[in-house]
């Protein structure tokens, strides 16, 4: 992973203070997301960021209601780590079309190996995967093609 991107940088951050709303059952405080973005200083794309936070809050529910059509089991029995991860995806695949189905599911992967269960990067990629299929079926279809090309 390309760890000096903006916006990779951005997903980090996102994914951190996302995990902090979960497990404080809260929206992130101003000191929070300040603490968050402050790690990454001006390397981060602050204004991409505040778009995955406030997207993925807002949307919460329709996220949720999109993974549970493809998970295998209850949210909350899913590590809350990958969790966040899942949900900033999937807020990207669903409201931030402009972004290839590629890159968000990449970045994904990348970040729950970073920050998620030994093999969490692995159950990730497999919802995530799903989640391409039913929402940016014509992207996933043509790497499902490109990858059987090789």
């Amino acid at each position: 992973m390309a760890t000096g991107l903006p916006r990779t940088k951005a997903r980090r951050a996102a994914v951190q203070a996302l995990y902090q709303a979960q497990v404080n059952g809260e929206a992130p405080q101003k000191d929070t997301l300040e603490f968050v973005t402050a790690e990454y200083a001006d390397k981060i794309d602050k204004k991409y960021f505040v778009t995955l936070i406030d997207g993925t809050l807002k949307y919460q529910s329709e996220i949720d209601a999109e993974l549970t059509k493809v998970i295998d089991r209850d949210l909350d029995k899913i590590d809350p780590v990958e969790v966040s991860v899942l949900r900033l995806a999937v807020f990207e695949f669903i409201h931030l079309p402009e972004i290839p189905y590629r890159v968000v599911l990449n970045e994904a992967v990348e970040l729950a190996k970073s920050f998620g269960g030994e093999q969490g990067h692995k159950y990730v990629n497999g919802v995530l995967d799903k989640m391409g299929a039913r929402l940016r079926s014509h992207e996933h279809q043509a790497a499902k093609a490109a990858r059987q090309k090789k």
